[in-house]
């Protein structure tokens, strides 16, 4: 499938992550809506695993609920159903919705404290946010871990999707 050119421009990709920051903002407020104060579903009439060793390895050391089990799957599927509905897989456009799902996880976990009346910036931190368990400089362990990702997987994705299409 031929992709054109535009689509691999740094400007354009500065739009894509201006519309997933958009949908995070949505998103957060939806969240905002559904959790009230009580943040990571604590509040919510759904299952947890509060321990558990994948847990630590894989979740940040944050509870699983059923409401998170669904969740994060659905938005993966949402970003990648573009890709699905005209019919092209490509590595590099793998590269790039998972770079713009990390953004999306991190600006809306951040939006989430920031316009929840029960938060806001004053309360960013793990006394706080208790499902948040490793904290550096200021912020959660993993938004240090996942935006450097993020910006590699779409560096790769904007030099991969340019050869693709000078090979074109």
């Amino acid at each position: 499938m031929h992709i054109p050119a535009h689509t691999s421009h740094p400007r354009h990709l500065v739009l894509k992550i201006v519309a997933v920051l958009v949908l995070a903002l949505f998103f957060a407020q939806i969240e905002i809506q559904i959790e009230g104060s009580a943040g990571w579903a604590a509040n919510l009439p759904t299952w947890r695993i509060e321990q558990h060793w994948l847990l630590d390895l894989f979740w940040g050391g944050r509870a699983m609920t059923g409401y998170h089990a669904w969740i994060f799957p659905f938005i993966a599927l949402m970003f990648h159903f573009p890709l699905l509905f005209v019919g092209h897989f490509s590595w590099p456009a793998e590269a790039r919705v998972l770079g713009i799902i990390i953004i999306f996880w991190v600006a809306e976990d951040f939006l989430w404290f920031v316009m929840n009346p029960a938060y806001g910036l004053a309360r960013f931190n793990p006394q706080s946010a208790v499902w948040h368990k490793h904290w550096l400089l200021g912020a959660p362990v993993d938004y240090w871990i996942f935006l450097p990702l993020a910006i590699m997987l779409l560096g790769l994705s904007c030099r991969k999707l340019d050869a693709n299409i000078d090979e074109a």
